[in-house]
């Protein structure tokens, strides 16, 4: 949501900022649409003013005896009561058309975000780890041996159809792991609240996050009107929607082991072998609340959160700044982490860390106080992954698959296996 204010006062800089997102020039029809609106308020006022004051004279009329003149000053009040709910009805449908032209439109980028059309032009900040050297030919993730008795997909497209999928034993273990694991990290040693919410919420916790009304064939919406969240970003930044916090309560930084879902509308056919897409998985989201003054600073210390993760488990990965070609709807600064998939030979996305800036606070009407007493104003929002659990079970399982058909697990999950260090070809946990 945009600060209307802002295109007042400048509209060139907000249409060079939608220009930088592929868009044309839209702020003359938000001021036209804005003037009118307020035409019509001013003009309800100065006729609610007007039938206030006739309102006064009927009754002296009344009170005179001159009843031609208080059926005059009658009809007159009526007539303007009439006008005044015409020019209300108006005023509000220009502000809903103002409101849906202003929630349709994504968020500015940051200065310092590179130009681009696509993720052929995101930039490469950091790179951590080197991808091992294989004397055999590196499987996916769902044809190594270890797995394949713990993976099912054919029972899950029984039960649900595609894109969905049946996990069992050691595998199932792991994943479990993975989740536990991060948790622990993020809550003990990154300072992060671990959190539990609903996977259902309200069309207005959809709205004050961005994915509706744009996005809304990309999730799962119930008969009843809510929806599956397909994020945890969406119920703990939603924590604070309608609320105004003291300056003492920032920053706020949650954590929270979730199921997703995601229709995945918008990528057909993408990704379709394996558990690299699915309608239903799990993430690790964390979520941070801040100053304004603030936000930059959190964006890459959770992007480093993000990134230890990977380093604890000794995945190999990327982190690229997205261009605008490439950036969220809602967000204004986005940094990808990419792990290293040997079976696919590349990096693949398992995070995106981003800021949303007072885009999502604008939607929420979420505010705070500052300490110097001043106007409230509004806070800024960030989130991440920390990580998406079935894709750091991929990265793992490839990553450590050996020439027999077992797994090597890595170090830091050993105590949440119990000692258990690796999967055999047979599909144990030894």
């Amino acid at each position: 949501m945009h600060d209307i204010r802002l295109i007042r006062d400048n509209p060139e800089a907000f249409d060079a900022g939608m220009a930088r997102r592929g868009l044309s020039p839209l702020s003359g029809e938000i001021l036209a649409l804005d003037e009118a609106r307020r035409a019509s308020i001013l003009a309800a006022e100065t006729a609610q003013a007007d039938a206030n004051k006739t309102a006064k004279s009927v009754g002296a009329a009344k009170a005179s005896g001159d009843d031609a003149e208080f059926e005059r000053l009658r009809a007159l009040v009526a007539d303007k009561k009439s006008e005044i709910a015409k020019l209300n009805d108006e005023a509000k449908a220009l502000d809903a058309k103002l409101t849906d032209l202003l929630m349709g439109l994504p968020n500015i980028p940051g200065d310092d975000i590179p130009d681009g059309a696509d993720e052929n032009d995101n930039v490469e900040i950091n790179r951590w780890g080197t991808p091992a050297a294989y004397d055999f030919k590196p499987l996916e993730h769902y044809e190594l041996p270890a797995v394949k008795s713990g993976m099912d997909f054919e029972t899950a497209a029984k039960l649900s159809g595609s894109r969905f999928m049946v996990l069992s034993g050691a595998v199932a273990r792991l994943h479990r792991a993975l989740a536990q694991f991060m948790l622990d990290v993020h809550t003990e040693e990154n300072g992060l609240t671990e959190t539990w919410t609903p996977v259902l919420v309200k069309e207005e916790m959809m709205y004050g996050t961005g994915q509706l009304p744009k996005f809304g064939e990309d999730s799962y919406q119930t008969t009843n009107g809510w929806w599956l969240v397909p994020t945890a970003e969406v119920t703990l930044t939603n924590i604070v929607n309608g609320v105004t916090v003291d300056d003492g309560y920032l920053p706020r930084r949650y954590v929270a082991h979730t199921q997703c879902f995601r229709s995945e509308a918008g990528s057909a056919g993408r990704d379709t072998a394996g558990m690299l897409r699915q309608h239903q998985f799990e993430k690790v989201e964390m979520v941070s609340i801040t100053r304004p003054e603030d936000s930059v600073t959190e964006h890459n210390r959770m992007t480093c959160c993000a990134e230890d993760i990977l380093k604890r488990l000794g995945l190999p990965y990327r982190t690229v700044v997205l261009c605008t070609g490439d950036l969220g709807f809602g967000m204004k600064r986005t940094h990808d982490i990419e792990v290293w998939l040997p079976g696919q030979n590349q990096y693949r996305e398992i995070s995106s860390v981003s800021l949303a800036g007072d885009f999502q606070a604008r939607r929420m009407n979420a505010r705070y106080k500052p300490a110097d007493g001043g106007k409230p104003q509004f806070v800024h929002t960030l989130n991440g992954s920390g990580l998406a659990v079935g894709r750091a079970l991929i990265a793992v399982l490839e990553n450590g698959q050996q020439e027999d058909g077992s797994v090597i697990l890595p170090d830091a999950l050993h105590p949440y296996l119990r000692g258990k260090t690796r999967i055999t070809a047979d599909g144990d946990l030894v």
